[in-house]
């Protein structure tokens, strides 16, 4: 399976989602470093949020195959500047979470992600147990799929 690292702001839902992904009973869990696992690397929200942060994404991505970029479908607004995955030296992923969420608008997350350059994008709800096995899926491919 291919090593994933997650990137999105607070309360995205990046550890949630990693909790489904592991098929482990979900709990709140705020993520208060860098946590380095054998498949996903669980990075804090303020590492996004905070500029002089970044550097440290940076470089853990290059631990990963697979960069997973998450906007929850409840967001008013993107951190993420367009086409920011062109820098990027890993396949990258748009992952739309909360998509359970009674005001979530998945769409709106979508569009953003796609200016990001997300090519693949994927609809979540850790609760209800919506596109986990799409995402394990794709991580268990050998290389990227042609789109």
């Amino acid at each position: 399976m291919r090593k994933l690292i997650l990137m999105g702001r607070s309360e995205s839902g990046k550890s949630t989602l990693i909790q489904a992904l592991r098929h482990e009973e979900i709990h709140y869990h705020k993520t208060q470093y860098i946590d380095y696992s054998e498949s996903i690397i669980d990075t804090p929200g303020e590492y996004i949020e905070a500029k002089q942060l970044g550097g440290a994404l940076a470089v853990y991505s290059y631990e990963a195959d697979v960069i997973g970029i998450l906007i929850s479908a409840t967001e008013p607004f993107c951190l993420f500047p367009p086409n920011v995955v062109g820098i990027c030296t890993r396949p990258v992923i748009g992952i739309v979470t909360k998509c359970d969420h009674p005001y979530a608008v998945p769409k709106r997350a979508e569009g953003w992600l796609r200016l990001c350059g997300c090519k693949r994008v994927f609809f979540t709800s850790s609760y209800d147990n919506v596109g986990i096995q799409e995402i394990l899926d794709y991580l268990s491919l050998d290389k990227e799929p042609e789109d």
